[in-house]
C-alpha cells in the first residue's frame, strides 16, 4: 500500500508542476506579444527595487495595520512552503517526518515557527474577509470587482485558512499518535508543538485507527491543496505573488512625471515647425498609440499580470473619486482579459489573427479614458509598480491621432496649438500683447 501512495504522490506532483509550467509558459507568450522595451539598465537599482517592493513590500506600510496582517499572509506562504518540501520528500521516498531526526532539536524550533505563522494567517485571512464581505470597504464593493474577481479574492483566502488548519490538523493527530506509542509514529518523536497541543482534548477519543486516518486524511489533503492552489494562481489575481518580483525588477527607473514621448510623432512635429532638422525620409509607424495589446509594450503586459486587483489605484484616482466612469483598477483587468483572449485564440489556431476586436472600445471605452486628468495618483498608490496611465495615455493617442476622436473643446485647442502655437486663438505676433499697460 505504501508504494501504492508513493506512486500516486509522484503522478500528482508531475501533474501539478507540468500543468502550472504549460500555464506560465502561455502567460510567458502572451506578455511577449508586446513590443518590445529595453528595461535592463541600472541592475543595482532594479535589484534594490525587488528586495524594497517586492519582497519587503515597502508601498504596503502606509498603512501599517493593514501591511502587517499582509504580511503574515505572505511571510506565511513563502517560509511554510519550506516544510512542503519534507512533505513531497516523504511522500515520494515513503517516509515520516523525514527531516525530524537529522536536524535534531532543531526541527520543533522549524515546526513551532511555522505554526505561528499558520495562525498569524489564518486570523489574518479572517479579518480580510470581515473587511471584504462585512464592512465591506468601498474599493471592495466597487463594480470592478463585480462577479468572479470578488468570489477569486474570497476562494483565496478560505483555501488559505483550510490549508493552515490541515496543517495544525496533521501535526496534533501526529504527536497525539506519538504519545500513545502507536507504530510508525512513535519512532519519531518530536514532542508537541506550541498551538496544534491544543487540539488534542478535541482528539482524545479517537481511536489510533481513526487518529492514525485524520494524520493521513490532512496529510493528503494538505498536499493536494497546496498542488491545486499552485495551478490556481495563474488563473487568479493572487499571481501577483509571482509576478511582482520580475515586475519589480524591471520597474521604468524614470521619474514618474516623465511620459515617453512617440519618436515618430517627434519628427512629424520637427519636420512641421523647421524642416531643415528633420530626416528626408521620416520613418512612418505602423500605428500611432495602441488600438489593442500587441500594441502596447511588454512592460504593460506585465503589469496586467501583475494587478494585485487591490484597488489602491482606483481608490485615489480623482477621476473616479468625482464619480467618473475611469477605474484605473478596470483598465489593468480589462487589459489582462483581452490578453487572455487573444491567449486562447493562439492555443485554439496556432498563431493569432484579427478577430474583430481590440482592446479600446470592446474593452475600454473612450469616455474613461478621457476622464483621466494624468495626475499620477494611480502610479504612486500601486504597491507592486504597476503603470495604468501608461496604457491610458497609448490608448488616448491612438483615439486622437488614428480616429481623430477627441471631444469638440480638444479639437478647437489643437486647431490653436496647429495654427497659432498656443491654446489660444491669438496669432503668435500677439502673443505678449497682454504685457502692454
Amino acid at each position: 500500500m505504501n508504494l501504492i501512495q508513493q506512486i500516486l504522490f509522484a503522478l500528482s506532483l508531475v501533474a501539478a508542476v507540468a500543468l502550472f509550467a504549460k500555464k506560465i509558459r502561455e502567460i510567458r507568450r502572451n506578455i511577449l506579444l508586446g513590443r518590445e522595451e529595453d528595461l535592463t539598465d541600472n541592475p543595482k537599482q532594479r535589484w534594490k527595487n525587488v528586495l524594497l517592493l517586492a519582497l519587503g513590500q515597502k508601498k504596503m506600510f502606509r498603512n501599517p495595520l493593514v501591511a502587517v496582517l499582509h504580511f503574515f499572509i505572505y511571510a506565511g506562504f513563502i517560509i511554510i512552503n519550506i516544510e512542503v518540501l519534507e512533505i513531497i520528500l516523504d511522500g515520494l521516498l515513503g517516509t515520516h517526518r523525514l527531516f525530524a531526526k537529522p536536524l535534531g532539536s532543531l526541527y520543533p524550533v522549524l515546526i513551532n515557527s511555522f505554526e505561528v505563522l499558520a495562525v498569524l494567517v489564518i486570523i489574518a485571512c479572517v479579518i480580510f474577509l470581515a473587511r471584504r464581505n462585512v464592512l465591506k470597504l468601498k474599493r471592495f464593493i466597487s463594480k470592478d470587482l463585480d462577479g468572479w474577481p470578488r468570489s477569486d479574492a474570497n476562494y483565496i483566502l478560505i483555501a488559505e485558512i483550510i490549508l493552515m488548519t490541515l496543517f495544525l490538523v496533521m501535526n496534533a493527530s501526529d504527536t497525539l499518535l506519538q504519545q500513545r506509542g502507536a507504530e510508525k509514529y512513535a519512532t519519531h518523536a518530536t514532542g508537541n508543538f506550541v498551538f496544534s497541543q491544543y487540539l488534542h482534548p478535541l482528539m482524545a477519543g479517537a481511536g489510533n485507527t481513526l487518529l492514525s486516518a485524520m494524520e493521513r486524511g490532512a496529510w493528503w489533503l494538505h498536499i493536494l491543496g497546496i498542488f491545486a492552489f499552485l495551478n490556481y494562481l495563474p488563473y487568479s489575481k493572487h499571481l501577483h505573488i509571482i509576478m511582482a518580483f520580475p515586475n519589480a525588477y524591471y520597474a521604468r527607473l524614470k521619474p514618474p512625471g516623465v511620459m515617453d514621448n512617440m519618436k515618430a510623432v517627434q519628427v512629424e512635429v520637427l519636420y512641421a515647425m523647421q524642416p531643415g532638422l528633420a530626416p528626408a525620409e521620416p520613418p512612418t509607424p505602423q500605428r500611432f498609440g495602441a488600438k489593442d495589446v500587441t500594441d502596447l509594450s511588454w512592460k504593460n503586459l506585465l503589469d496586467a499580470y501583475s494587478c494585485t486587483e487591490c484597488g489602491r489605484c482606483s481608490a485615489a484616482c480623482p477621476a473616479n473619486l468625482t464619480g467618473k466612469k475611469l477605474s484605473p483598477r478596470k483598465i489593468m483587468m480589462d487589459t489582462r482579459d483581452r490578453l487572455e483572449e487573444i491567449g486562447r485564440y493562439i492555443n485554439k489556431h496556432g498563431e493569432w489573427k484579427d478577430d474583430g476586436k481590440s482592446l479600446l472600445h470592446d474593452y475600454i471605452t473612450a469616455e474613461e479614458l478621457r476622464a483621466c486628468t494624468t495626475c499620477m495618483a494611480c502610479v504612486q498608490e500601486c504597491p507592486v509598480s504597476i503603470n495604468p496611465l501608461d496604457i491610458i495615455v497609448q490608448l488616448r493617442r491612438y483615439l486622437i491621432m488614428e480616429e481623430s476622436n477627441s471631444p469638440q473643446e480638444w479639437n478647437a485647442m489643437f486647431r490653436n496649438v496647429e495654427n497659432n502655437f498656443a491654446p489660444w486663438k491669438f496669432s503668435p505676433e500677439e502673443r505678449e500683447a497682454w504685457t502692454e499697460g
